[in-house]
């Protein structure tokens, strides 16, 4: 796809992602928001998804899983999960959790949820292809706000010392989480520095600007011999007013009237 395709998909996606949150009366709409340019990126231009068994293509893991359901309003978009299977999101014996579950027939590539936990799965991934000799790439998407837990620099030192050139890190630097600013719960900047102290390559974007997106995906590896961290501006909530910036979209779904008006700002 081309700049302009891909914007146009990034739009379906989150307006198809807010019915699927407004019908299943969950919350995680302005989680989910923050990251669809970089999914929509990472599922349509950059991710080579051939290759049989699941290990020997690219790996995607969502690490902030509790925005599932823009994931999956992705893969289906991209035919790699069964559009019917939409309908169970959430519900009781549905199929899709709240959380994703490891399942990669469907292209869910790891049980994510517990915050902090994705880039060190990333991680020995990376580590178990490079030894295996499989040229492929492990790509961790994960939340500004989970990088308070210390697993994930545990993961950081490691990568950066094994030189991890087939892992990217793509942080959704949406300044909220679930109580309130990270710059007030655990100010995280300067970021770009830590990072590369610890040994990453590191770019900062965008989230939202899909020239950009494509672009530093595009140029990856960043170096020959590190792995590469895309730190990505985004704005919670974003495309729908009321919600961008507000942490109250953490936790809360849209009544009959909010989504009635975010729907009418997503068309």
């Amino acid at each position: 796809m081309n700049t302009m395709e891909l914007c146009r998909t990034a739009r379906e996606i989150r307006r198809e992602t807010l019915k699927l949150i407004r019908e299943a009366l969950v919350p995680h709409v302005g989680s989910c928001f923050s990251i669809v340019e970089l999914l929509t990126a990472l599922y349509f231009d950059v991710l080579d998804l051939d290759g049989a068994p699941h290990i020997v293509r690219d790996t995607f893991i969502l690490s902030k899983g509790h925005a599932s359901a823009v994931l999956y309003v992705t893969l289906a978009k991209r035919g790699l999960l069964p559009v019917d299977l939409l309908k169970t999101f959430a519900r009781n014996g549905g199929r899709l959790g709240c959380h994703p579950n490891f399942n990669p027939a469907w292209g869910i590539d790891a049980t994510t949820g517990s915050l902090g936990h994705g880039l060190s799965l990333g991680v020995g991934l990376a580590l178990g292809k490079r030894m295996n000799r499989i040229h492929s790439r492990v790509v961790v998407l994960m939340s500004d706000g989970e990088l308070n837990e210390g697993s994930n620099w545990e993961a950081i030192m490691f990568a950066g010392h094994h030189g991890l050139n087939n892992l990217v890190g793509i942080v959704d630097c949406n300044k909220l989480q679930a109580l309130g600013p990270t710059h007030d719960i655990i100010n995280l900047e300067q970021l770009e520095e830590k990072w590369r102290a610890f040994g990453w390559a590191v770019r900062r974007i965008d989230g939202h600007d899909m020239g950009a997106v494509v672009a530093a995906f595009r140029a990856l590896p960043f170096a020959p011999d590190r792995p590469s961290c895309i730190i990505a501006d985004t704005v919670k909530g974003k495309g729908v007013s009321f919600m961008e910036n507000n942490v109250l979209w953490h936790y809360r779904c849209p009544d009959d009237r909010e989504f009635a008006m975010a729907v009418e700002e997503l068309r």
